[in-house]
């Protein structure tokens, strides 16, 4: 049997997935079940604090370690890493991946084609996913600080009542 006769082993699919993964709820947890469906080894990107604070203008609520540990243990996702530079190109540079997962709320959006344009010169898929629309880090966010601001009240009426 000559070589052009065997049957060519293809390469396995490097996917990457970026994300805070802040208040880890079932959207992420989404984005990570779909991503790894789509590739043979899925590494989950977390951007780091420092990164969220430039691109958000505010700090996660988890710290990064924790949100990393998180994400490393749901047994779809292969390896995790600490995105701590701005440019998600600049990342593929460290990481090496295939094909790059977003939310298709990224779809075109300014960012979501400069996304696609640079990881198409490097031979990047950027492959979107539906947004979990229900859930966002950001709403529970506002949960949160709604049930923070009446709190004082629920314990001040506790007191009159008891």
């Amino acid at each position: 049997m000559s070589m052009s006769d065997q049957p060519q082993s293809k390469a396995p699919v490097v996917g990457y997935a970026p994300g805070a993964y802040d208040l880890f709820h079932v959207g992420h947890l989404n984005i990570l079940k779909h991503a790894a469906d789509n590739c043979d080894y899925l590494i989950a990107g977390v951007v780091s604090d420092e990164m969220l604070v430039l691109s958000k203008g505010r700090a996660p609520v988890i710290p990064l370690a924790e949100r990393m540990e998180i994400v490393r243990n749901l047994r779809f996702v292969d390896d995790v890493h600490a995105e701590v530079v701005p440019d998600k190109i600049d990342t593929w540079r460290e990481v090496r991946f295939d094909v790059i997962f977003k939310g298709d709320d990224w779809r075109g959006t300014p960012k979501g084609e400069r996304l696609e344009r640079d990881f198409a010169e490097v031979g990047v898929t950027v492959q979107y996913f539906p947004y979990t629309m229900h859930t966002s880090s950001t709403q529970l966010r506002k949960a949160l600080a709604a049930i923070d601001a009446q709190e004082p009240v629920g314990r001040a009426a506790r007191a009159l009542t008891s």
